[in-house]
Protein backbone atom coordinates (compact mmCIF):
# COMPACT_ATOMS: atom_id res chain seq x y z
CA UNK A 1 0.00 0.00 0.00
CA UNK A 2 2.79 2.37 0.97
CA UNK A 3 4.61 1.44 -2.23
CA UNK A 4 1.53 2.30 -4.31
CA UNK A 5 1.17 5.66 -2.59
CA UNK A 6 4.85 6.41 -3.18
CA UNK A 7 4.58 5.51 -6.88
CA UNK A 8 1.45 7.66 -7.24
CA UNK A 9 3.17 10.62 -5.58
CA UNK A 10 6.18 10.13 -7.86
CA UNK A 11 3.92 10.06 -10.92
CA UNK A 12 2.25 13.30 -9.89
CA UNK A 13 5.61 14.84 -9.19
CA UNK A 14 6.91 13.93 -12.65
CA UNK A 15 3.70 15.18 -14.29
CA UNK A 16 3.85 18.43 -12.34
CA UNK A 17 7.48 18.94 -13.31
CA UNK A 18 6.61 18.31 -16.97
CA UNK A 19 3.69 20.71 -16.80
CA UNK A 20 5.96 23.46 -15.48
CA UNK A 21 8.61 22.90 -18.18
CA UNK A 22 8.06 25.85 -20.52
CA UNK A 23 10.89 25.12 -22.94
CA UNK A 24 11.44 22.22 -25.31
CA UNK A 25 14.40 19.84 -25.18
CA UNK A 26 16.10 22.14 -27.66
CA UNK A 27 15.51 25.13 -25.43
CA UNK A 28 12.69 26.59 -27.54
CA UNK A 29 10.11 28.65 -25.60
CA UNK A 30 6.71 27.01 -25.56
CA UNK A 31 4.55 30.05 -24.73
CA UNK A 32 4.19 33.20 -26.87
CA UNK A 33 6.49 36.13 -26.19
CA UNK A 34 6.56 39.87 -26.89
CA UNK A 35 6.49 40.74 -30.62
CA UNK A 36 5.13 37.30 -31.58
CA UNK A 37 2.37 37.05 -34.19
CA UNK A 38 -0.31 34.36 -34.19
CA UNK A 39 -2.89 33.03 -36.62
CA UNK A 40 -5.52 30.37 -36.06
CA UNK A 41 -7.37 27.80 -38.15
CA UNK A 42 -10.31 25.49 -37.54
CA UNK A 43 -8.99 22.52 -35.56
CA UNK A 44 -11.90 20.17 -36.33
CA UNK A 45 -10.51 18.77 -39.64
CA UNK A 46 -7.23 17.90 -37.91
CA UNK A 47 -8.96 16.25 -34.95
CA UNK A 48 -11.24 14.29 -37.30
CA UNK A 49 -8.23 13.11 -39.27
CA UNK A 50 -6.39 11.99 -36.14
CA UNK A 51 -9.46 10.22 -34.76
CA UNK A 52 -10.16 8.42 -38.03
CA UNK A 53 -6.50 7.45 -38.32
CA UNK A 54 -6.47 5.89 -34.87
CA UNK A 55 -9.83 4.24 -35.52
CA UNK A 56 -8.63 2.71 -38.78
CA UNK A 57 -11.05 4.57 -41.06
CA UNK A 58 -10.04 3.53 -44.59
CA UNK A 59 -11.67 6.57 -46.19
CA UNK A 60 -9.80 9.07 -44.03
CA UNK A 61 -8.94 12.20 -46.03
CA UNK A 62 -6.20 14.75 -45.39
CA UNK A 63 -7.23 17.65 -43.11
CA UNK A 64 -7.95 21.01 -44.72
CA UNK A 65 -6.72 24.43 -43.63
CA UNK A 66 -9.98 26.23 -42.86
CA UNK A 67 -11.05 29.62 -41.54
CA UNK A 68 -13.04 29.78 -38.32
CA UNK A 69 -16.45 28.22 -38.82
CA UNK A 70 -18.50 28.99 -41.93
CA UNK A 71 -17.89 32.74 -41.90
CA UNK A 72 -14.51 32.64 -43.71
CA UNK A 73 -12.91 35.01 -41.23
CA UNK A 74 -9.20 35.60 -40.66
CA UNK A 75 -8.07 36.33 -37.09
CA UNK A 76 -4.51 37.37 -36.22
CA UNK A 77 -2.80 38.48 -33.00
CA UNK A 78 0.23 40.65 -32.20
CA UNK A 79 1.68 40.10 -28.71
CA UNK A 80 2.71 43.20 -26.76
CA UNK A 81 4.20 40.95 -24.10
CA UNK A 82 3.59 37.44 -22.80
CA UNK A 83 0.27 38.44 -21.16
CA UNK A 84 -1.23 40.94 -23.64
CA UNK A 85 -2.01 40.89 -27.35
CA UNK A 86 -3.84 42.97 -29.93
CA UNK A 87 -6.31 41.12 -32.19
CA UNK A 88 -7.39 41.88 -35.74
CA UNK A 89 -10.39 40.17 -37.35
CA UNK A 90 -10.87 40.60 -41.09
CA UNK A 91 -13.10 39.41 -43.88
CA UNK A 92 -13.30 40.63 -47.48
CA UNK A 93 -15.64 38.77 -49.81
CA UNK A 94 -16.60 39.76 -53.35
CA UNK A 95 -18.36 37.65 -55.99
CA UNK A 96 -19.39 38.48 -59.54
CA UNK A 97 -21.26 36.04 -61.78
CA UNK A 98 -22.64 36.29 -65.30
CA UNK A 99 -24.99 34.00 -67.18
CA UNK A 100 -26.30 33.60 -70.72
CA UNK A 101 -29.33 31.73 -72.02
CA UNK A 102 -31.02 31.35 -75.43
CA UNK A 103 -34.72 32.07 -75.87
CA UNK A 104 -36.99 31.96 -78.90
CA UNK A 105 -37.16 34.98 -81.17
CA UNK A 106 -40.68 36.00 -82.27
CA UNK A 107 -41.18 35.56 -86.00
CA UNK A 108 -43.69 37.09 -88.44
CA UNK A 109 -46.87 35.12 -89.03
CA UNK A 110 -46.83 33.00 -92.16
CA UNK A 111 -49.08 30.48 -93.81
CA UNK A 112 -46.15 28.53 -95.28
CA UNK A 113 -45.62 25.03 -93.93
CA UNK A 114 -42.71 24.51 -91.51
CA UNK A 115 -41.06 21.17 -92.12
CA UNK A 116 -38.60 19.06 -90.16
CA UNK A 117 -35.76 19.74 -89.41
CA UNK A 118 -36.29 23.51 -89.47
CA UNK A 119 -34.47 25.10 -86.54
CA UNK A 120 -36.14 27.79 -84.45
CA UNK A 121 -34.47 31.21 -84.37
CA UNK A 122 -33.06 32.06 -80.95
CA UNK A 123 -31.55 35.11 -79.29
CA UNK A 124 -29.47 35.49 -76.13
CA UNK A 125 -30.53 36.88 -72.75
CA UNK A 126 -27.93 37.90 -70.16
CA UNK A 127 -27.95 38.22 -66.39
CA UNK A 128 -25.36 39.14 -63.77
CA UNK A 129 -25.16 39.17 -60.00
CA UNK A 130 -22.62 40.53 -57.53
CA UNK A 131 -22.21 40.62 -53.78
CA UNK A 132 -19.77 42.25 -51.37
CA UNK A 133 -18.98 41.78 -47.71
CA UNK A 134 -16.34 43.84 -45.91
CA UNK A 135 -15.77 43.48 -42.19
CA UNK A 136 -13.01 44.37 -39.78
CA UNK A 137 -12.63 44.05 -36.04
CA UNK A 138 -9.97 45.11 -33.55
CA UNK A 139 -9.59 44.06 -29.95
CA UNK A 140 -7.41 43.49 -26.93
CA UNK A 141 -6.64 40.13 -25.35
CA UNK A 142 -5.30 39.63 -21.81
CA UNK A 143 -3.83 36.29 -20.79
CA UNK A 144 -3.50 34.44 -17.51
CA UNK A 145 -1.50 31.35 -16.58
CA UNK A 146 2.12 30.30 -16.14
CA UNK A 147 1.92 26.76 -17.52
CA UNK A 148 1.08 25.26 -20.90
CA UNK A 149 -2.58 25.87 -20.10
CA UNK A 150 -3.37 29.55 -20.74
CA UNK A 151 -6.62 31.38 -20.12
CA UNK A 152 -7.50 34.63 -21.90
CA UNK A 153 -10.22 37.26 -22.01
CA UNK A 154 -10.90 40.63 -23.61
CA UNK A 155 -13.13 42.48 -26.07
CA UNK A 156 -13.46 43.13 -29.83
CA UNK A 157 -15.14 45.95 -31.76
CA UNK A 158 -16.49 45.27 -35.26
CA UNK A 159 -17.70 47.25 -38.27
CA UNK A 160 -19.08 45.66 -41.45
CA UNK A 161 -20.82 46.38 -44.74
CA UNK A 162 -22.67 44.03 -47.10
CA UNK A 163 -24.51 44.56 -50.38
CA UNK A 164 -25.73 42.70 -53.47
CA UNK A 165 -27.31 43.48 -56.84
CA UNK A 166 -28.66 41.77 -59.96
CA UNK A 167 -29.05 42.96 -63.54
CA UNK A 168 -31.02 41.47 -66.45
CA UNK A 169 -30.72 42.16 -70.17
CA UNK A 170 -33.33 40.76 -72.58
CA UNK A 171 -32.84 40.28 -76.31
CA UNK A 172 -36.56 40.45 -77.20
CA UNK A 173 -38.52 43.64 -76.86
CA UNK A 174 -41.98 43.45 -75.36
CA UNK A 175 -44.44 43.33 -78.29
CA UNK A 176 -48.03 44.35 -77.63
CA UNK A 177 -50.92 42.09 -78.67
CA UNK A 178 -49.76 40.89 -82.08
CA UNK A 179 -49.40 44.45 -83.40
CA UNK A 180 -51.02 44.54 -86.86
CA UNK A 181 -50.87 40.74 -86.88
CA UNK A 182 -47.20 40.80 -87.93
CA UNK A 183 -45.79 38.96 -84.97
CA UNK A 184 -46.82 35.60 -83.62
CA UNK A 185 -47.23 35.01 -80.74
CA UNK A 186 -47.80 37.91 -78.34
CA UNK A 187 -44.66 38.51 -76.21
CA UNK A 188 -45.75 39.29 -72.68
CA UNK A 189 -42.96 40.32 -70.28
CA UNK A 190 -43.49 37.17 -68.21
CA UNK A 191 -43.54 34.73 -71.13
CA UNK A 192 -40.65 32.38 -70.30
CA UNK A 193 -40.38 31.24 -73.91
CA UNK A 194 -39.23 34.71 -74.98
CA UNK A 195 -37.71 36.08 -71.74
CA UNK A 196 -35.47 33.88 -69.58
CA UNK A 197 -36.77 32.93 -66.16
CA UNK A 198 -33.41 32.97 -64.37
CA UNK A 199 -34.73 31.23 -61.25
CA UNK A 200 -34.85 28.03 -63.34
CA UNK A 201 -31.58 28.54 -65.22
CA UNK A 202 -28.89 29.84 -62.84
CA UNK A 203 -28.29 27.38 -59.96
CA UNK A 204 -28.66 28.87 -56.45
CA UNK A 205 -28.12 32.43 -57.70
CA UNK A 206 -31.56 33.87 -58.50
CA UNK A 207 -33.92 32.21 -56.04
CA UNK A 208 -36.92 34.36 -57.01
CA UNK A 209 -38.30 34.64 -60.52
CA UNK A 210 -37.50 37.76 -62.53
CA UNK A 211 -40.76 37.31 -64.49
CA UNK A 212 -44.26 37.78 -63.10
CA UNK A 213 -47.51 39.69 -62.94
CA UNK A 214 -48.86 42.32 -60.59
CA UNK A 215 -46.71 44.84 -58.71
CA UNK A 216 -47.52 45.82 -55.12
CA UNK A 217 -49.02 49.32 -54.92
CA UNK A 218 -48.97 49.70 -58.74
CA UNK A 219 -52.49 49.57 -60.22
CA UNK A 220 -53.00 47.79 -63.53
CA UNK A 221 -49.57 46.18 -63.91
CA UNK A 222 -50.56 43.08 -65.88
CA UNK A 223 -47.14 41.49 -66.33
CA UNK A 224 -43.48 42.42 -65.82
CA UNK A 225 -39.86 41.41 -66.02
CA UNK A 226 -37.10 42.78 -63.82
CA UNK A 227 -34.34 44.95 -65.28
CA UNK A 228 -32.35 45.28 -62.04
CA UNK A 229 -32.66 44.58 -58.34
CA UNK A 230 -30.76 45.72 -55.25
CA UNK A 231 -32.16 43.81 -52.26
CA UNK A 232 -30.66 46.33 -49.85
CA UNK A 233 -27.32 46.23 -48.08
CA UNK A 234 -26.40 46.52 -44.44
CA UNK A 235 -24.00 48.65 -42.43
CA UNK A 236 -23.38 47.71 -38.84
CA UNK A 237 -21.37 48.02 -35.65
CA UNK A 238 -20.77 45.41 -32.97
CA UNK A 239 -18.91 44.94 -29.71
CA UNK A 240 -18.12 41.58 -28.17
CA UNK A 241 -16.60 40.34 -24.90
CA UNK A 242 -14.88 36.96 -24.93
CA UNK A 243 -13.23 34.40 -22.66
CA UNK A 244 -11.34 31.26 -23.61
CA UNK A 245 -8.47 28.87 -22.97
CA UNK A 246 -5.76 27.13 -24.96
CA UNK A 247 -3.19 24.42 -24.27
CA UNK A 248 0.27 24.48 -25.87
CA UNK A 249 0.88 20.98 -27.18
CA UNK A 250 4.18 21.96 -28.84
CA UNK A 251 6.41 25.05 -28.81
CA UNK A 252 4.27 27.98 -30.04
CA UNK A 253 1.45 25.63 -31.19
CA UNK A 254 -1.75 25.46 -29.16
CA UNK A 255 -5.27 24.14 -29.37
CA UNK A 256 -8.13 26.02 -27.75
CA UNK A 257 -11.34 27.94 -28.14
CA UNK A 258 -13.39 30.82 -26.85
CA UNK A 259 -16.92 31.92 -26.10
CA UNK A 260 -18.32 35.41 -26.37
CA UNK A 261 -21.28 37.67 -25.71
CA UNK A 262 -22.00 40.72 -27.80
CA UNK A 263 -24.30 43.41 -29.07
CA UNK A 264 -24.80 44.37 -32.72
CA UNK A 265 -26.61 47.30 -34.32
CA UNK A 266 -27.17 47.25 -38.08
CA UNK A 267 -28.80 49.71 -40.49
CA UNK A 268 -30.63 47.86 -43.26
CA UNK A 269 -30.46 49.95 -46.44
CA UNK A 270 -33.51 50.37 -48.68
CA UNK A 271 -34.12 47.97 -51.54
CA UNK A 272 -34.63 49.08 -55.15
CA UNK A 273 -36.19 47.12 -58.02
CA UNK A 274 -36.65 48.35 -61.61
CA UNK A 275 -39.37 46.61 -63.66
CA UNK A 276 -40.31 46.66 -67.32
CA UNK A 277 -44.07 46.28 -67.01
CA UNK A 278 -47.14 46.42 -69.21
CA UNK A 279 -50.77 47.23 -68.53
CA UNK A 280 -53.80 49.18 -69.78
CA UNK A 281 -53.76 52.97 -69.77
CA UNK A 282 -56.78 55.26 -69.14
CA UNK A 283 -57.87 54.85 -72.76
CA UNK A 284 -57.79 51.07 -72.50
CA UNK A 285 -54.68 50.73 -74.66
CA UNK A 286 -51.92 48.31 -73.71
CA UNK A 287 -48.70 50.14 -72.90
CA UNK A 288 -45.34 49.42 -71.27
CA UNK A 289 -43.22 51.44 -68.84
CA UNK A 290 -40.22 51.18 -66.58
CA UNK A 291 -41.36 51.23 -62.96
CA UNK A 292 -39.04 51.70 -59.98
CA UNK A 293 -40.12 50.36 -56.59
CA UNK A 294 -38.20 51.09 -53.37
CA UNK A 295 -38.73 49.84 -49.82
CA UNK A 296 -37.23 50.90 -46.50
CA UNK A 297 -35.94 48.12 -44.27
CA UNK A 298 -35.31 49.69 -40.85
CA UNK A 299 -32.69 48.55 -38.33
CA UNK A 300 -31.62 45.40 -36.50
CA UNK A 301 -30.38 45.22 -32.89
CA UNK A 302 -29.18 41.99 -31.30
CA UNK A 303 -27.92 41.34 -27.77
CA UNK A 304 -26.94 37.70 -27.35
CA UNK A 305 -24.19 35.09 -27.25
CA UNK A 306 -21.89 34.59 -30.24
CA UNK A 307 -23.91 31.86 -31.90
CA UNK A 308 -27.10 33.90 -31.94
CA UNK A 309 -25.90 37.50 -32.00
CA UNK A 310 -23.44 37.20 -34.85
CA UNK A 311 -25.73 35.17 -37.08
CA UNK A 312 -28.89 37.18 -36.47
CA UNK A 313 -27.22 40.60 -36.71
CA UNK A 314 -25.16 39.40 -39.71
CA UNK A 315 -21.83 40.47 -38.28
CA UNK A 316 -20.32 37.03 -38.89
CA UNK A 317 -16.85 37.99 -37.70
CA UNK A 318 -16.59 36.30 -34.33
CA UNK A 319 -15.09 32.81 -33.81
CA UNK A 320 -18.39 31.71 -32.21
CA UNK A 321 -16.91 29.08 -29.92
CA UNK A 322 -15.02 27.29 -32.69
CA UNK A 323 -12.29 24.90 -31.58
CA UNK A 324 -9.12 26.17 -33.25
CA UNK A 325 -5.44 25.41 -33.78
CA UNK A 326 -3.14 28.39 -33.16
CA UNK A 327 0.33 29.01 -34.58
CA UNK A 328 2.66 31.58 -33.00
CA UNK A 329 5.79 32.87 -34.71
Amino acid sequence: MKKSIALLALAFGVTGAFAQDLTSKKGEPILPEAEDWAIGVDAVPFLNYAGNFIGGNGSNTAPSWNNYGANNTIVAKKFIDAQNAYRVTFRLGMRNQSFKHDVLQPVASTSAAVNFPTKATTVEDKASSSSTFIGIGVGKEMRKGKTRLQGFYGADVFVWYSSSKMKFKYANNTVQQNALGTVDPDVDPNNASYSTDWSTQAPATFTASNLGSGITNITGAASWRKLSEKPGGQFGLGIRAFIGAEYFVMPKISIGGEFGWGIGLAMNMKSKTVYEAEGLDAAGNETKQEITVTAKRGMTMILDTDRNATNSATYNLAPSGTLRLNFHF
